[in-house]
């Protein structure tokens, strides 16, 4: 009992824990793919935030060490006055990312440098320098290497290039230039975002660590619902079909009963009378009181079929077609007395068995209707055929019965097929596992 009880509890937990897992599963995956959009996109806020530090510092070494510091003598390239500029320049600017200082005349000529042999060479500006020593604002970009005036800076394999617009002396518009290695530009971004990743990515995982907990509780309730759900559902079947019961039980017991009684009174009273005329109207009231109890009784069925587990589906099918002799059809049932059906096969098949056969009444015209089961290779077969007046696909269509039977059917895992062809009657094959 013990070992029932763990077995109970522990089979609906497992598709619980599957769902978890499976949530669980796709939060790593949500995790993952979060923390690399965060990381891509805090390398693009370090590199960026880096070459804005880099014109930071080109603006102060520009304007507050190198801008102060220039003289006339230095424009006209006098050696005492460019060595006194190199200590400054050396001293405040030449200290770690940066490895060279240009200083350009609007004409493309360089008036300073701490390379002396770039000192009064003459090059063409380019656009944006053109523009950023007009007035523009500070710019930054990969410098060229392969440009001539850059040849002493190809050693440096990368570099960083940030220009901007400063005054000389008498104001004299001059273009700032410091050559930074990328190399620290992208340490400095990478220490940038290596110090917000942790915290990012460790927020992410406590928030799928803190909802874990809260799917389980989740799951857990919603499975608590659908049990509830399922158990007032059973309960509600099982209140139908107690008060099907009840109403079969009434009526047999009480309607059939006092008809029976009534029709053999009847069939008494016509015995007894002297009038022919009168004996004929008991009769025929005695036949229409039977005919009503055989009704009766085929509702009786409707309402509460018998029980197949117990008495089986081939009595089950012979007390279902007994009505169609009334009506003047020839049925004939072959079911095998050793067939032995999984119960939902069995409903199922009954259940097929009374539609196909109510639309045999009421739409086949037939003089004839064979129903058969059996199982062959794992497979139970039902087969209602008659040789009625038949239909064509487009009939199929609209036909509720057979909408009911394929319905039906497909909730119980089983398949219709249906061959029919007017003037040649209907064969219903309902087929399922057996």
């Amino acid at each position: 009992m013990a070992a029932e009880t763990a077995q109970e509890t522990s089979t609906p937990n497992r598709p619980l824990r599957r769902v978890v897992l499976q949530y669980a599963l796709s939060g790593v995956a949500a995790l993952i793919l979060l923390g690399a959009a965060g990381v891509y996109l805090l390398r693009h806020v370090g590199h960026d935030e880096a070459i804005r530090n880099a014109r930071q510092v080109a603006e102060l070494a520009g304007r507050g060490v190198v801008e102060p510091n220039l003289t006339p003598a230095v424009l006209r390239g006098d050696p005492a006055a460019v060595a006194a500029l190199d200590r400054v320049v050396r001293k405040g600017v030449l200290q770690g990312r940066i490895v060279r200082v240009k200083v350009w005349d609007a004409g493309g000529k360089i008036v300073y440098s701490d390379e002396h042999r770039l000192i009064g060479s003459r090059y063409a500006l380019g656009g944006d320098e053109q523009a950023t020593l007009d007035g523009g604002k500070t710019q930054a970009e990969v410098s060229d290497l392969t440009r001539p005036e850059n040849r002493f800076e190809r050693p440096f394999d990368k570099l960083l290039e940030v220009y901007l617009p400063i005054k000389g002396p008498g104001r004299t518009p001059l273009l700032f230039e410091t050559y930074e290695r990328y190399s620290s530009v992208a340490a400095s971004g990478r220490k940038l975002w290596l110090a917000f990743a942790p915290a990012i990515l460790g927020t992410l995982a406590l928030l799928w660590l803190i909802q874990l907990p809260l799917a389980w509780r989740g799951a857990r309730q919603l499975r608590e619902h659908q049990a509830q759900r399922e158990r007032l559902l059973q309960r509600a079947i099982e209140s139908s079909e107690h008060e099907r019961r009840r109403i079969a039980r009434d009526l047999h017991d009480g309607a059939v009963q006092d008809l029976a009684g009534v029709s053999y009174n009847l069939t008494a009273a016509a015995r007894e009378v002297e009038s022919p005329a009168t004996a004929s109207l008991l009769d025929e009231a005695a036949d229409g009181t039977r005919r009503t109890i055989r009704e009766l009784r085929s509702l009786l069925v409707d309402i509460y079929p018998p029980d197949l587990h117990r008495t089986g589906l081939g009595p089950a099918l012979n007390d279902l077609v007994a009505p169609l002799g009334a009506r003047g059809i020839d049925v004939d049932v072959d079911v095998p007395e050793t067939l032995q059906l999984p119960p939902g096969v069995e409903t199922l098949f009954y259940r097929c068995a009374q539609e196909a056969l109510r639309n045999v009444v009421k739409h086949a015209h037939a003089q004839h209707v064979h129903v058969a089961a059996a199982v062959t290779d794992d497979r139970a077969q039902l087969l209602v055929q008659d040789d009625g007046c038949g239909f064509d696909g487009a009939a199929e269509e609209g036909h509720l019965g057979l909408r009911l039977l394929a319905d039906l059917a497909a909730e119980s895992g089983g398949e219709l097929k249906i061959d029919s062809t007017p003037g040649h009657g209907t064969r219903v094959t309902i087929v399922a596992a057996a």
